[in-house]
C-alpha cells in the first residue's frame, strides 16, 4: 500500500511540473518561411585596356591672310584605328587614348585673289584624355588633349607646302557596352591646328600666306576591351 501511495504521489507531482513547460511550449511561434536572399548582379566595370576602329566626316575652315584674304572649306570623310585605357571609381570613369585617320578632306579657293587654291588634309591624330560618369553600360564623356596633322596647301600656278602641325583639340561623345567585351561610340571632335605658312616660292603667291585650319569630326567607332 505504501508503494502504491508513493508512486501516486510522483505522477501527481510530475504532472505539476510538466504543465507549465507545456502551455509555455504552446505559447512558442512555430517555424517561419524564410524568403530567399536576392543574388545582386555585380556592376559593369570599364577599366581595362581597349583598341578600336572609327570612321567619320569631317569639315573645316581654312583662312589665308597675307596681300589676299579669303576662305577655303575643306571637308571630306576619314577613318582610322584607336587605343586607349580606361580607369572607373565608382561611376568615375578615367581614361587616355590616341588614335590616327588617314582622311579625305580637300577644298578649292574660290576668290579673285587666288583661283584655284588648293587646302587639303591627309591625315590627322589626337592623343587625349578623357573623363565620363557611367550608368551602368552608357558612358557619356568629355575628352580633350593634343592633335596632329598635315596641312596641305596649292597656289594657283600648282606649288605646293605640306607641313605637320600640332594643335589641340577638345570634344564630348557617349559610349555603349554591350556582348561582353565590345561597345560602340559616337564622338564629337573640335580641332584646331593654328597656322601655317604657303611661302611665295613654293606656293606661286605675291606673298607668303599666313593659313589657319580649324575643323570639327563627327565618327562613330567600334572598340573591344581587354
Amino acid at each position: 500500500m505504501m508503494l502504491n501511495k508513493t508512486i501516486r504521489t510522483g505522477i501527481a507531482v510530475a504532472t505539476l511540473l510538466i504543465a507549465p513547460l507545456s502551455a509555455h511550449a504552446a505559447d512558442m511561434p512555430g517555424p517561419r518561411y524564410k524568403e530567399p536572399a536576392y543574388i545582386v548582379a555585380p556592376m559593369f566595370s570599364w577599366t581595362g585596356f581597349y583598341v578600336g576602329l572609327n570612321a567619320g566626316y569631317m569639315w573645316g575652315s581654312s583662312q589665308w591672310s597675307g596681300t589676299s584674304n579669303f576662305e577655303v572649306s575643306p571637308k571630306g570623310w576619314l577613318g582610322g584605328g584607336t587605343i586607349g585605357y580606361n580607369f572607373q571609381t565608382g561611376t568615375w570613369v578615367w581614361g587616355i587614348k590616341g588614335d590616327i585617320d588617314y582622311a579625305a578632306l580637300k577644298g578649292t579657293a574660290d576668290s579673285a585673289f587666288c583661283t584655284g587654291c588648293l587646302f587639303k588634309e591627309t591625315w590627322v591624330s589626337t592623343f587625349r584624355g578623357r573623363v565620363g560618369y557611367a550608368y551602368d553600360r552608357w558612358l557619356p564623356y568629355f575628352t580633350g588633349g593634343l592633335a596632329y596633322g598635315n596641312m596641305y596647301m596649292q597656289g594657283p600656278a600648282g606649288g605646293s607646302e605640306n607641313k605637320t602641325k600640332a594643335g589641340w583639340t577638345a570634344g564630348a561623345g557617349v559610349e555603349y557596352a554591350f556582348m561582353g567585351a565590345w561597345s560602340a561610340k559616337l564622338e564629337y571632335l573640335y580641332v584646331d591646328l593654328g597656322s601655317a605658312t604657303c611661302g611665295m616660292a613654293n606656293c606661286g603667291l605675291a606673298t607668303d600666306e599666313q593659313v589657319k585650319f580649324k575643323s570639327s569630326i563627327v565618327r562613330v567607332g567600334m572598340n573591344y576591351r581587354f
